[in-house]
């Protein structure tokens, strides 16, 4: 929440510099900062599943199954954090949440064409969940939390007038954290992961001067990072060797969730000064 009061005053302060709007056609040339406050919200990942490596070759798509042969996830997998034990305690669905972000950049005038670039750094909070449900029962859930971002970008546009409308596109690293839980109590359970995540970033918006150095706007992002190392190792912990984690591999099973990409939209209002 602090973070969030200090970019709405940073934004409000900028926008308190600019009294009237000018009417004078605008000059893009030059370096600006300014920041952005916004909406984020993840893609979604539809049927997404738990796949599983039981013999631990690197190679996932296996079928965990009991001692009788049968589907040990039978009951299947939800988009989500599941509530319980079972599929009919149901999942909990991620939500989207505020982006807020701060940004300096440099335009080139050239006539009405503008080309530029700039740095972004963002506070985001939102997540993306799966889960997975064995015959035991039990439940599985991977969770990731996207945490924050910093991207460069290239951006190019067309100004008439005072506006610009412009095109953005450029990379980005996001800081993911992740998580599992589960209520299966017999089975060990190993975390690895690597926080730092890369990607890219891709979208548009369209500015206004304000006045000669205040500008405000509207903007559109697509941002997809790379996110497919998360692994869990289910090990014998105090299960006994007919556990369906330990039939083919007695040291256990890999298991990982099957959307490899962390993809979210932002929608922001944005306000620079400009030098």
């Amino acid at each position: 929440m602090n973070r969030l009061s200090i970019a709405i005053g940073f934004i409000a302060g900028m926008t308190g510099l600019a009294g009237a709007a000018s009417a004078q056609t605008a000059d893009w040339t030059g370096p600006y900062i300014g920041g952005a406050i916004g909406y984020s919200k993840q893609s979604g990942n539809s049927g997404e599943r738990l796949v599983f490596d039981t013999n631990r070759d690197g190679s996932y798509g296996d079928t965990v199954r009991t001692a009788a042969g049968a589907d040990a996830f039978s009951p299947g997998f939800c988009d989500g954090a599941a509530k319980g034990r079972t599929p009919a305690d149901g999942c909990q669905d991620s939500d989207g949440n505020l982006n807020v972000s701060l940004r300096a950049g440099y335009d080139w005038q050239i006539g009405s064409w503008v080309v530029g670039g700039l740095a972004d750094i963002a506070m985001v909070n939102i997540g993306e969940d799966a889960a997975g449900f064995s015959t035991t029962p039990a439940s599985y859930t991977f969770t990731r939390d996207l945490k924050s971002t910093i991207a460069l970008r290239a951006r190019g546009g067309y100004a008439f007038d005072r506006y610009l409308a412009y095109g953005t596109a450029g990379v980005v690293r996001g800081d993911i954290d992740h998580g599992f839980y589960t209520t299966n109590t017999a089975n060990s359970f190993g975390r690895s992961s690597t926080d730092d995540n890369y990607g890219y970033q891709a979208g548009g918006g369209i500015e206004m001067q304000w006045n000669e150095h205040m500008t405000i706007g509207v903007e559109y992002l697509y941002s997809s990072l790379k996110d497919d190392d998360y692994t869990v190792a289910v090990g014998p912990g105090t299960a006994p060797a007919t556990n369906p984690f330990l039939i083919v591999n007695p040291a256990g099973t890999n298991m990982r969730r099957t959307e490899e990409d962390f993809d979210f939209h932002t929608v922001s209002l944005t306000a620079s000064y400009r030098f």
